[in-house]
């Protein structure tokens, strides 16, 4: 008997495919109408379908019956697929009959692989798709879920994405979704339209009180995949530049003004809904309420004070809002003083390095009656000196006096006070220790190579570095052949300011030569500065070269170099054997001689030609 599953051909009960991947056909016909017929041939050749004994049918629909032929004296018309049950032989474990096993397939949603119609030993092929519809529907698992914001702070909504592992079939994936926190709601289910690998939704999320994370979890009976989700408490905090205002002396008549920035410092805006000031001389404006601040945002707040009589005053500011931390306060002073009274004292120069003197200024609230007015001065640092009081004049309101600063050992602050008419105001001087130092733009100067009698220069830049000027004592050097020039010590560089000397190596001989540079001065902690210096001398090479013999009936088998110096008739042979390469180089020439050089080839035996042409030369 042969019979035909979907696409499959089967002889014997024996299918041309193994059992386990028929067993997988067999479980993914559960979710279709009908994977295929089963079918068996009659006598007179013609494929019939046969009824299951088990009673269930399919309804199977051939989309090929117009592209198929039937087979010969038989018609498309006469041969309509039939409504028939689904059985499916299994073989068993020595696959011998057909008792050994019938699966019975059940109804599903996927269109059914197709029966054409024709001979068994030529049957027509069914429509793959529903084949790779089977594979594809085990196949496709939710694989990521993805949420536009992996934070979320306050109640909002999130827009995420769950994306399958292959393209939903025809039909759409359906896909369950789920939430772990009571705080954030999604659809129980969404749809991925048919061959789509993804679709959107909306994760809806309400105010947490608690930092906390939501798990939203994607799955069909296949797989699943998840997404957490940040839950951040919203806040709202107003917080304010400073918790205290001190207004300072302000004399009578007059108004001073501060400010006060606030902030919003949480993490949802804060809503500022009343600013109220108790004290009728202060005064709080620039604030509009109610008045929001989203998060990192600031508003100022101009605060005011008018001085009515000579007294000390106090004033609340508070502000209102529906901050986390409540209300915030802010206490605020002042001193009213007589209209003539010490406004500020000011300098010049803030700050001083070694000895020196400072210009001050003391300023008053009004112009004194005549007689003027006499302003007591203080300093609280022995270094720094004042005269104990200083007048300003009738009709005006300042007066100068000078500070006198000792050199200090050590930074340090002094504050200077000026009094008068019941007020007072103080000013800052910073001491700073005068310090000397030198520094050089080299630790070590390297001169290499240099030709005997040939001087070479490198230069040293010296810099005053310190706080007060330095003094450069002197500059030596140790070491043959080395010099050093360009200053006249002792010399004075005030800080910034630089000189530079002039280090040579003239060696008088071939060898390395080392020595020092040592520099003097009165840099604090390094009184002595030494720079190593270092240089090789090199005597200088003849390089000679020669043609050979063009034409010769006794070989050559070397040649023999002879120097002498200029105007000598001795001439002495350089290599003590002889030198089969037409070029020498003599190593051995002493500076400031002239020489004369001549070649003679040799044979084997040792017989020397005539000598060539004399080369005279000069050496530096």
């Amino acid at each position: 008997m042969e019979w035909f599953f979907g696409p499959f051909r089967f002889q014997g009960l024996r299918p041309r495919y193994s059992a386990n991947r028929l067993i997988g056909l067999l479980a993914g016909c559960f979710f279709l109408t009908g994977c295929g017929a089963y079918v068996t041939r009659d006598s007179s050749g013609a494929i019939r379908p046969t009824q299951s004994s088990h009673g269930a049918s399919s309804s199977v629909a051939d989309s090929r019956a117009e592209s198929t032929p039937a087979p010969a004296g038989e018609t498309a018309s006469t041969k309509e697929p039939a409504s028939v049950a689904l059985p499916i032989a299994l073989p068993g474990p020595s696959e011998g009959t057909a008792s050994q096993g019938l699966a019975k397939a059940t109804s599903a949603s996927l269109v059914p692989a197709m029966v054409g119609w024709g001979h068994l030993g030529n049957p027509q092929p069914v429509d793959p798709n529903s084949i790779w519809r089977i594979r594809e529907r085990f196949n496709i698992v939710p694989i990521s879920v993805i949420c536009a914001s992996a934070s979320i702070t306050g109640s909002s909504t999130d827009n995420c994405t769950v994306t399958l592992s292959a393209a939903a079939p025809s039909g759409g994936e359906v896909v369950s979704l789920a939430s772990n926190s009571a705080a954030v709601t999604v659809p129980a289910t969404i749809t991925v339209p048919g061959k789509a690998t993804s679709a959107a939704f909306t994760a809806t999320v309400a105010s947490v009180t608690s930092v906390q994370t939501a798990t939203l979890t994607a799955s069909t009976s296949t797989g699943g995949a998840k997404a957490n989700l940040q839950l951040n408490a919203a806040v709202s905090t107003l917080s304010v530049s400073a918790a205290t205002v001190n207004f300072g002396n302000v004399a009578t008549g007059q108004t001073a003004s501060q400010s006060v920035i606030l902030s919003s410092t949480g993490t949802t805006p804060v809503t500022i809904s009343g600013i109220s000031v108790a004290g009728s001389l202060f005064s709080a404006s620039g604030i509009t309420v109610p008045a929001t601040l989203n998060p990192g945002q600031t508003a100022t707040l101009a605060l005011k004070f008018t001085s009515p009589m000579v007294s000390m005053f106090t004033g609340v500011l508070t502000i209102t809002s529906n901050s986390s931390q409540g209300n915030v306060v802010v206490n605020m002073s002042a001193a009213g003083v007589a209209t003539t009274a010490v406004s500020k004292v000011s300098c010049s120069t803030s700050s001083i390095t070694g000895a020196g003197s400072d210009a001050c200024t003391v300023t008053l609230t009004a112009a004194p009656s005549s007689g003027g007015l006499s302003v007591s001065l203080a300093s609280n640092d022995t270094a720094v000196t004042v005269p104990a009081s200083v007048t300003v004049a009738a009709n005006a309101t300042s007066a100068a006096f000078t500070a006198s600063v000792a050199a200090v050992s050590s930074s340090q602050t002094a504050t200077l006070t000026a009094s008068a008419g019941g007020a007072s105001a103080t000013v800052s001087v910073q001491l700073v220790p005068a310090v000397a130092t030198l520094s050089a733009n080299a630790t070590s100067i390297s001169f290499g190579s240099v030709a005997v009698n040939t001087p070479a220069t490198q230069s040293v830049v010296l810099t005053s570095t310190g706080s007060v000027a330095v003094t450069v004592n002197s500059g030596s050097v140790s070491g043959s052949g080395f010099t050093v020039s360009g200053a006249t010590f002792p010399m004075t560089l005030t800080p910034g300011q630089t000189a530079t000397l002039d280090v040579q190596f003239d060696p008088t001989a071939s060898g390395a030569a080392t020595g020092q540079l040592t520099i003097g001065s009165n840099c604090a902690g390094n009184g002595t500065m030494a720079i190593p210096l270092s240089g090789t001398g090199l005597t200088y090479k003849v390089a000679l070269s020669w043609s050979a013999p063009s034409s010769s009936s006794d070989p050559v088998a070397g040649y023999k170099i002879y120097r002498a110096p200029q105007g000598s008739s001795t001439f002495l042979v350089l290599n003590a054997s002889i030198d089969t390469q037409t070029s020498y180089t003599d190593s051995s020439p002493q500076n400031g001689v002239n020489y004369q050089y001549y070649v003679t080839s040799v044979d084997s035996a040792g017989n020397q030609s005539v000598p060539s042409n004399e080369v005279n030369l000069s050496i530096p």
